[in-house]
C-alpha cells in the first residue's frame, strides 16, 4: 500500500508539474465527425500542448453539433476550436481568435455523388437536402443563405454531423448535401467516394481556436506558443503527422498565432445574411 501510495503521489506531482498552477481548461472542438475520430485526432495534441504550455487541457466532446453551439453560446468551454463563436448569439460571451491552422481557406458547398441525376441548384427546389446540423456555418449556413437569395425552396434534414450527413449520402439517404469542403474531401479520400460539387461558397479561414475572457493571459499566452511552435518541434511535428492520419488531412499542419481580425469574414457574412435560422 506504501508503493501504491508513493507511485499514486508521485504521478499526481508529475502531472501537477506539467499543468503548473494553472489547473485544467477545457477544450471545446466543433463536431464535425465521430467523438472516437475527434478523440483520436486532438488527444495528443492537447497533451502535447499541456506539457510544453503548462497549461492543461481537457478534450470535451460534445455529442451532437448543435450541442457543441450552445455549449459554445453560453461560454462552457475556455478554448474551442469552431467558427460558432463568431455567430450574433455567442458574441456577448466575449471569446477571442488566438490560433488558426497551417492550412487551407474552407468553403461551403452544395454536393452530391457523381453519378446523380442532379446536375444544377435548379434542380434541388423542393427536394429533402441533408446538412450537418442547423448550427454548421459552412455544413448549412453558407448554403442555406445562398438558396434563399435564389429563391430556391429545399427540404433540409440533419445528419448529426459533418461525416453524418456525408454518410447519408453515400448511401442515398439524401440526393445532395451541404458541407465544409475540407471535411467533404477528407471523408471522400477515406470512403473512396466519388461526388460533384454543384455550387461553392467564398473562402474562409478554417475553424479557429479561441479562448473565453476568463482564462488568464498569461495562460493563453502560454498555449498560444505551444500550439505555433508545435510544427518546428520534431515531436510536436510527429504528433501533428499522426493525427492527420486519422483523419486524411493534408499538409501543411500545424497552427499559426491568430487574431480576430484574421475572422472578420465570419463577422461580415452574418451581418449580411439574409438567413438567420442559425443563430
Amino acid at each position: 500500500m506504501n508503493r501504491l501510495f508513493v507511485l499514486v503521489f508521485a504521478l499526481f506531482a508529475q502531472f501537477a508539474a506539467n499543468v503548473g498552477a494553472a489547473g485544467v481548461y477545457s477544450f471545446g472542438p466543433a463536431n464535425q465527425r465521430s467523438p472516437l475520430l475527434t478523440a483520436q485526432y486532438w488527444n495528443p495534441i492537447l497533451n502535447y500542448v499541456s506539457q510544453r504550455s503548462g497549461v492543461g487541457l481537457e478534450l470535451q466532446v460534445a455529442s451532437t453539433g448543435d450541442r457543441s453551439s450552445e455549449a459554445t453560446v453560453r461560454g462552457d468551454y475556455d478554448f474551442v476550436y469552431n467558427n460558432h463563436q463568431f455567430k450574433p448569439s455567442a458574441a456577448a460571451q466575449g471569446y477571442s481568435a488566438i490560433l488558426r491552422p497551417r492550412a487551407e481557406d474552407i468553403t461551403g458547398q452544395i454536393v452530391t455523388l457523381e453519378d446523380s441525376p442532379i446536375k444544377s441548384l435548379n434542380d434541388l427546389a423542393g427536394k429533402t437536402i441533408g446538412f450537418a446540423n442547423p448550427q454548421a456555418f459552412a455544413g448549412y449556413t453558407v448554403q442555406m443563405d445562398h438558396l434563399m437569395r435564389l429563391g430556391i425552396e429545399v427540404v433540409p434534414v440533419f445528419g448529426g454531423s459533418q461525416q453524418g450527413i456525408m454518410a447519408q449520402l453515400k448511401s442515398g439517404n439524401v440526393i445532395a448535401a451541404g458541407v465544409n469542403s475540407t471535411v467533404m474531401r477528407e471523408f471522400a479520400q477515406r470512403e473512396n467516394l466519388r461526388y460533384q460539387i454543384l455550387w461553392q461558397s467564398q473562402s474562409y479561414h478554417d475553424l479557429a481556436i479561441s479562448v473565453h475572457p476568463r482564462v488568464p493571459v498569461k495562460d493563453v499566452e502560454a498555449v498560444r506558443k505551444a500550439f505555433a511552435d508545435m510544427a518546428e518541434d520534431p515531436q510536436g511535428q510527429q504528433i501533428l503527422e499522426a493525427s492527420a492520419k486519422v483523419i486524411a488531412q493534408k499538409p501543411p499542419y500545424g497552427f499559426y498565432p491568430a487574431t480576430q481580425k484574421d475572422y472578420q469574414p465570419y463577422l461580415d457574412f452574418y451581418r449580411r445574411s439574409v438567413f438567420k435560422g442559425a443563430d
